[in-house]
């Protein structure tokens, strides 16, 4: 914390520092011999005095605030633009920082649910409200391409750059399609070496392709030109972003008991599979016909088998009896539990026991689920003596991809009320920096921009998702430790924060455009967003592994989406203009202002 501060003063100090001074002018019909400095020397006079650290002057550019430094030099706006990022870097981390203290005191659900995903959208946020805020209407719609630069920017980056380096930090060998704890002994293999995710890693990346929903409904007017209902695009798309923000929240609070339920229906799955191996093996003959089809002759003498006291029902002590021989692969299961799943399966009485008809159609209705899965896996189904052993596989691998997320616990914080009061003093402390210190930043792009001539959104896309995004540091040391759970963690985290960003970050954009009444031209921004989505998102929905060429991959995507919005914006605009289009509509006149040469 104290070391934090002491940061942010210094970067505070240095912009003090770089406050503008003011100069006597000297104008040219007088000799520069009349003008002193204070200095006695025979050299040439600037037409200015310089003042000792002092390295902007305000007398062309509008002081933020009133007060801030200002400059229309590329060297001074690439300062500014580094202290005010790494403003909000730091903004970034204290808020990130006092998130990780709540949810180690109060736990996941409504704070680690809704909460935390919140505060970590509040710098992002605070830059794109910063975008369209200020100044006229046509002052907010030359600037508000920072804002869109930095919601495909961080998304962008995060699916590519960082995506593809998590995957060069974490890899681990590759065995059986598998990514081994912790031995990387294949070096940088790109077929040998790689990572794997857990189950709800693929959750994650499903939900973000969904999330994209909002970009297309807002973008529709301009896919069927029709741009006099933009208006009520943007709307319609706020209201269902807004609306996507608060299912996705909700579904975060309730993850925990829904990775409950979903470890508590892979558990019941692996006993059946357990009990189906260990009924094949003690059948006096084939638990299953040439077709897949149970036997029902061998079932039935396998009933007789289990029924110790020949009382033609199998009771909790015949099924104890059969459970307590099987041995579940060093997982925790309860037998009684067993008993119970067994019980609610087969009893269609009611009667607490079972009879030969009973424990037919109930080992019957397994071997068809079995199928199912088999036919899921493969499209077709295996040979009725593989039949079992995959299913039992296929269980048991499932379970240990729920069991690595519900090993997770909070930790017993000690001296809650100090921690409490340090998590609130980081969080007001990085919300305090990002509000301020947002308007500055944009400003300095904006500058820089006009200074460079160099299309604002570019500038934004490429330099403030690094400033605004804390979860970079924290992402790559989760995927050094290379194990399966850590890199889950870190590929969650990815497509989590992308998540949010398409429905928080992007409905602070929609209202912003609607309420100024600005118009939306971002065609091409947005089909990048929409196209990176679904392919980096596609990847990790089908699959859990992911060898080491994919990195490449995914890095390539990173200049191929700048060079796209160049060629859709920039150069057909260009182009357009050199033929001399006859009557250019608003969005072809603002595309041309907002890549204007300046």
């Amino acid at each position: 914390m104290a070391k934090k501060l002491t940061l942010l003063l210094l970067a505070i100090l240095l912009l003090q520092q770089a406050s503008s001074g003011k100069s006597r002018s000297i104008t040219n019909d007088l000799p520069l011999s009349m003008v002193s400095d204070g200095v006695l020397e025979k050299a040439p006079k600037p037409n200015s005095i310089w003042l000792p650290g002092r390295l902007f002057s305000s007398d062309s550019c509008d002081q933020t605030y009133g007060f801030l430094p200002c400059t229309t030099t590329v060297l001074g706006n690439t300062f500014l633009i580094i202290v005010y990022g790494y403003l909000m870097f730091l903004s970034a981390k204290l808020l990130s920082n006092g998130s990780e203290i709540l949810l180690q005191i109060l736990g996941p659900g409504i704070v680690g649910g809704f909460f935390l995903p919140l505060l970590g959208s509040i710098p992002d946020a605070t830059i794109i409200l910063a975008s369209g805020l200020s100044g006229d209407t046509e002052t907010a719609q030359s600037q508000v391409s920072v804002g869109m630069g930095l919601l495909a920017g961080s998304n962008v980056m995060l699916l590519t750059i960082l995506w593809g380096t998590c995957l060069l930090v974490g890899k681990c060998d590759l065995e059986n399609s598998v990514a081994v704890d912790q031995k990387d002994e294949k070096r940088f293999s790109l077929t040998g070496s790689g990572v794997s995710t857990d189950i709800w890693t693929s959750y994650a990346a499903r939900i973000m392709v969904f999330s994209i929903i909002p970009f297309v409904i807002v973008q529709l007017p301009q896919v069927f030109h029709t741009t006099s209902d933009s208006r009520l695009a943007i709307l319609i798309s706020l209201i269902v972003a807004i609306s996507f923000v608060i299912a996705y929240s909700l579904y975060q609070v309730f993850q925990p008991w829904i990775q409950k339920r979903k470890l508590a229906l892979s558990k019941h799955k692996h006993v059946m599979s357990e009990i189906l191996i260990q009924l094949k093996t003690n059948a006096l003959g084939r638990l299953l016909t040439n077709d897949g089809d149970p036997n029902k002759v061998v079932i039935e003498k396998l009933f007789k088998t289990l029924d110790q006291d020949s009382d033609g029902y199998l009771s909790t002590a015949d099924l104890r009896s059969l459970i307590i021989g099987i041995q579940f692969d060093d997982i925790d299961i309860n037998i009684d539990e067993a008993i119970s799943q067994v019980m609610r399966d087969f009893d269609t009485s009611h009667d607490s026991k079972i009879d030969v008809d009973e424990f037919f159609k109930g080992i019957s209705k397994w071997i068809n689920k079995a199928k199912r899965v088999a036919m899921m896996e493969r499209g077709k189904l295996p040979p009725s003596m593989k039949l079992l052993e995959d299913f039992d596989k296929k269980t048991k691998k499932e379970q240990d991809q729920f069991m690595d997320q519900m090993d997770e616990v909070v930790e017993d914080v000690k001296n809650v009320k100090w921690h409490a009061s340090k998590a609130v003093g980081l969080l007001l402390l990085g919300t305090i920096v990002a509000a301020v210190f947002a308007d500055p930043l944009v400003d300095a792009v904006d500058d820089f921009s006009t200074a460079t001539s160099i299309p604002s959104f570019f500038v934004s896309f490429v330099i403030l998702p690094f400033a605004s995004s804390s979860e970079i540091v924290s992402t790559l040391i989760f995927v050094s430790r290379k194990k399966q759970r850590t890199a889950s963690l870190a590929y969650s985290e990815i497509y989590g924060s992308v998540t949010m960003s398409n429905i928080l970050s992007l409905a602070v954009f929609l209202g912003l455009v609607y309420i100024r009444n600005l118009t939306w031209s971002f065609s091409a921004e947005v089909l990048v967003i929409v196209v990176v989505c679904i392919l980096m998102g596609a990847i990790a929905s089908f699959r859990t592994t992911f060898p080491l060429w994919m990195s490449l991959v995914a890095m390539l995507l990173y200049p191929l989406s700048l060079l796209l919005v160049y060629i859709l914006d920039y150069m057909s605009l260009a182009l357009l203009y050199l033929l001399g289009t006859p009557k250019p509509n608003q969005e072809i006149v603002l595309l041309l202002g907002k890549f204007r040469s300046k």
